[in-house]
């Protein structure tokens, strides 16, 4: 085409067409013009851009299928049959089992289970039911608390609480003066003999006393007096004079069941029953936290303990920790732990205790203490041997001789300086208050065998020497 060159209208006419036919062969339009004999084009489809490729794309987009509708229709109707064919299913075993009366059976066996889980026998073949409720806390911890009404309702007769009057005797700017105090604790009767009951305690919570008051559960009181010893395990039994209760009390109280110990497992449900604080008879419960924990005390004496988190608080001492049995399995202790910690309490291992308890209860009883007057001397000082001091000096705890009178009762019997009393009249001696405290309830005149160790060639020799009391100066 020239530059300059001239067309009629018709020739227009008919270029356009060609023009159309040549450049739309889609849908659309293209319409040309011409500016000072130049023709130009321009696509007159609505929101078009001259762009025919672009036209192309968008149509053969829309002639292409929506993927991915298929698979999810596939999968739901899959589904749902499968739920179809569970409820077909379950509905039809359920029929069968209805039908044969098997379900009923199945039901009934699994009641029968857990009722027996629920039960406990007891004594005489009396069955205490404990009924455990599962709660969650807000972490969705599972909690299993224990209705021990039953069981505290048949042990509580055999608890009683203790007290003990003792004399503090001080000193203000040279001159000694004393008072009369008093300190709460617990105890668990354990056998009855011909003319006494004998109850268990610490021996913390009688030691120094001048009389002991026993409170029953039904309120009554009477007075106890120290039956045995023993400081190392902090064990005391003391008895009750059967003439001093009255037929209701008899009635009204019971001895307890000891169990075993060794069979306690951690995170066995226990009960802790005791005079907490002095304020009378309360329970608190909790689980075995530890078995066979092992403490070191100030003095440097060690012992083994059951750790609970049942709350033992002053006052607990001597009284009893349960299994959900009723059974004792530990004699509670405040002492160890003191005020210092939480959630951490202690007793001894009832199976550990039971033969001291036993020896203990095979003592003379020795009711009345002496008038002083009266009381009974032997003419030694004495000194304490420690745990720290047995341990460096390779020696037995006792009440060490640290000097012997000449020409009395000691030193007729043949007691030496060096000895270490360990037996009194066939009590234990653990220190010089055992035997002062022990002493007191013997006159002058009256014999008694006394255990010493006897340094001998570097090792110590056992010797019982037979004392006859003397006057007290």
């Amino acid at each position: 085409m020239y530059e300059n060159e001239i067309y009629s209208d018709s020739d227009v006419q008919n270029r356009r067409s060609e023009t159309d036919r040549a450049e739309s062969p889609v849908s659309g339009s293209y319409s040309t013009y011409q500016t000072n004999g130049v023709f130009y084009g321009a696509d007159t489809q609505s929101g078009g851009n001259g762009n025919t490729a672009d036209r192309k794309k968008k149509k053969k987009e829309k002639r292409e299928p929506k993927k991915g509708g298929g698979f999810f229709r596939k999968l739901m109707v899959s589904l749902s049959l499968g739920l179809c064919f569970g409820l077909f299913a379950g509905f039809g075993f359920y029929a069968v089992q209805r039908g044969t009366g098997q379900l009923e059976a199945n039901l009934q066996t699994l009641t029968d289970q857990q009722e027996e889980s629920q039960r406990e026998t007891g004594e005489n073949g009396t069955i205490h039911t404990i009924r455990p409720t599962d709660t969650s806390d807000a972490a969705g911890t599972k909690i299993i608390q224990v209705d021990a009404s039953e069981i505290v309702r048949k042990v509580m007769p055999a608890m009683v609480s203790i007290v003990n009057n003792y004399t503090v005797v001080s000193s203000y700017w040279g001159r000694p003066y004393s008072e009369q105090e008093a300190a709460s604790g617990s105890g668990i009767i354990v056998a009855e003999n011909d003319d006494s009951l004998l109850i268990v305690t610490n021996n913390h919570v009688v030691e120094g006393t001048d009389n002991l008051t026993v409170t029953f559960v039904d309120g009554t009181e009477a007075e106890a007096v120290i039956k045995g010893l023993d400081s190392d395990m902090d064990l005391a039994v003391i008895a009750v004079p059967l003439d001093n209760l009255s037929q209701d009390t008899k009635n009204a109280i019971a001895i307890a069941t000891l169990g075993d110990s060794d069979e306690l497992e951690m995170g066995e449900p226990v009960i802790a029953v005791g005079n907490a604080l002095g304020y009378g008879q309360s329970v608190t419960g909790g689980m075995v936290s530890a078995l066979a924990r092992e403490l070191t005390f100030d003095d440097g004496s060690k012992g083994t303990f059951i750790q609970t988190d049942a709350a033992i608080n002053p006052g607990n001492s001597g009284g009893a920790l349960l299994n959900l049995k009723g059974e004792v399995i530990g004699i509670n202790s405040s002492k160890i732990g003191g005020t210092y910690v939480e959630g951490m309490g202690y007793a001894i291992p009832i199976t550990a205790a039971s033969p001291i308890i036993a020896d203990l209860m095979e003592r003379e009883t020795r009711t009345v203490k002496v008038d002083d007057s009266e009381r009974g001397y032997m003419g030694i000082e004495l000194q304490s041997v420690t745990d720290d001091v047995a341990l460096m000096f390779d020696m037995p705890k006792g009440a060490f001789v640290y000097s012997v009178e000449d020409g009395l009762a000691a030193d007729r019997a043949g007691l030496q300086r060096g000895d270490v009393i360990v037996k009194f009249d066939g009590q234990k001696i653990s220190d010089k208050n055992d035997l002062l405290d022990t002493i007191q309830y013997y006159k002058a005149g009256e014999t008694v065998v006394v255990t010493v160790e006897r340094l001998e060639d570097s090792e110590y020799v056992s010797y019982d020497l037979e004392v006859t009391l003397g006057e007290m100066p």
